[in-house]
């Protein structure tokens, strides 16, 4: 079974398909035909029956008084040609006493007819007749019908042959065979045409997944009918939707490159250039003023820290949206607000920070969310001009930064989260353009939204909204 099993696994789909429902309509078919033979056959003997019941009176009392005899209680066999008629023939009457003996009175000569103990109980008046099958001594099946005979000790048992009925039987499962099988071989030809037309969506899915393997090209879609809701028209959909992601996954890594590579570009040739001014002055012996050693210093320092800062935001930007980088837990947001204000004030040391930070807990990794709140109030910072005040505000979930900075134009605004992207007129300052990206990217995944956005009167406002949290409970001393 086991061996077969496997077999079956190992046909192809289109072919399984076209077994089971032969297999299927094998079934019902053979069920059916069983159940019509055995409801004709039962139609066929209850027929037989009532004919017998109308034979009732076939032999008359005085006739049964005259063939038994009265000292011996031998029978003797009636004279047909006299007593019956002519299309009885075929039949057998047989007289039963209450001891269970019997004897045929018309019916073939030799021929003794089986008896049962439902003709004893008729002669003996405990049930009012009977119906059963009994064979002859010659092996030929009848159908008995057995009945009182009034007034005497006797009972008459009329038996017919079962033949009418077995040929019609016959004839019929012959019938039925061939039906059955016609029914299968044709549900075998309509289950393999079933198979294939519907598995050509299946066939077409295939072809376009082994395309994609084999060339990479995901731009390949596949059709599909807008008002078909079926399992093939949804996994057509999905084939396409997952194409479709793909191609925009593998677009975005190839911009993010490009762009890492032209942002990498410029403090690296920089770099380069003040490392070669320093050995071009250790291997000619000539001596660089200490002022411009100090500014090239200065400027191979600075530009360090910008590549590490780049590196750093490119790792961030790297991780899947579904993997973040540390545990995610409760946390206090007015708390780590409050610790990215002293950061801040450290690198605005000529800014005025004025915060008003009610409680609030959110659900998020602490150090992702702490930069991204970082990264929102250096921007506030790198835009504030000298002696200004940078507005922090947290209520309800609400943390919003302003700054009092030339703003933002109103066609610069889309783009403002997007890798990269940088003003005309922050272009000349620090700063890769992946920080209000990270920014994003942590707000989101921490199931808030943030925008950005011009301050009524001047200056930009960075507004930030998360959800709450239960507060967790206090740390046991």
């Amino acid at each position: 079974m086991r061996r077969l099993l496997h077999r079956f696994r190992a046909l192809p789909l289109r072919s399984r398909l076209a077994l089971l429902v032969a297999t299927a309509v094998a079934v019902a078919v053979a069920a059916a035909a069983v159940t019509c033979w055995f409801v004709v056959r039962n139609v066929l003997v209850s027929s037989l029956d009532d004919a017998l019941s109308d034979r009732r009176g076939i032999v008359s009392d005085s006739d049964v008084r005259k063939m038994i005899n009265p000292v011996t209680q031998e029978c003797g066999r009636a004279s047909v040609e006299r007593t019956v008629n002519p299309d009885l023939y075929q039949q057998i009457v047989q007289v039963v006493d209450q001891q269970g003996n019997g004897c045929i009175i018309i019916g073939k000569l030799g021929i003794t007819l089986q008896l049962k103990k439902a003709d004893t109980e008729v002669a003996r008046r405990e049930r009012d007749e009977a119906f059963h099958d009994a064979t002859t001594s010659d092996g030929v099946k009848y159908r008995v019908f057995t009945y009182p005979q009034p007034d005497q000790p006797y009972a008459i048992s009329v038996a017919r042959p079962l033949n009418e009925v077995q040929d019609t039987l016959s004839n019929l499962v012959l019938v039925l065979s061939l039906v059955a099988g016609a029914g299968v071989v044709g549900a075998g030809i309509a289950g393999l045409w079933v198979a294939r037309t519907g598995l050509r969506p299946v066939d077409e899915l295939t072809a376009a997944v082994e395309h994609v393997a084999r060339t990479e090209d995901l731009s390949l879609r596949i059709p599909t009918d807008d008002g078909s809701d079926d399992e093939i028209a949804r996994l057509s959909r999905s084939f396409n939707a997952m194409t479709s992601a793909l191609a925009s996954s593998r677009d975005l890594q190839q911009q993010l490159i490009a762009d890492a590579g032209h942002e990498l570009r410029t403090p690296l040739t920089s770099l380069r250039t003040n490392i070669e001014l320093l050995a071009r002055s250790e291997d000619t012996g000539r001596a660089i003023p200490p002022d411009d050693r100090r500014a090239l210093l200065a400027s191979v320092k600075a530009q360090m820290t910008e590549l590490a800062s780049l590196i750093g935001d490119l790792q961030e930007l790297s991780r899947p949206d579904a993997a973040p980088g540390g545990k995610v837990q409760v946390v206090a947001l007015h708390d780590i607000v409050d610790t990215a204000l002293e950061r801040a004030r450290l690198r605005g040391p000529d800014l005025t920070f004025e915060a008003s930070l009610s409680p609030w807990y959110v659900r998020a990794e602490p150090p992702a969310l702490e930069r991204a709140i970082v990264n929102v109030l250096d921007n506030a910072v790198k835009f504030g001009p000298a002696g200004s005040a940078i507005e922090v505000a947290l209520k309800d979930g609400v943390l919003t930064v302003r700054d009092h900075g030339p703003g933002i134009a109103a066609d610069e605004l889309p783009h403002v989260f997007d890798r990269f992207w940088r003003s005309p007129t922050a272009r000349g300052l620090p700063g890769s353009g992946l920080g209000l990206s990270i920014v994003a990217r942590t707000v989101r995944q921490a199931g808030g939204e943030v925008t950005l956005g011009p301050a009524d009167g001047d200056g930009t406002v960075a507004t930030i909204r998360l959800p709450g949290a239960p507060q967790p409970p206090p740390a046991a001393p």
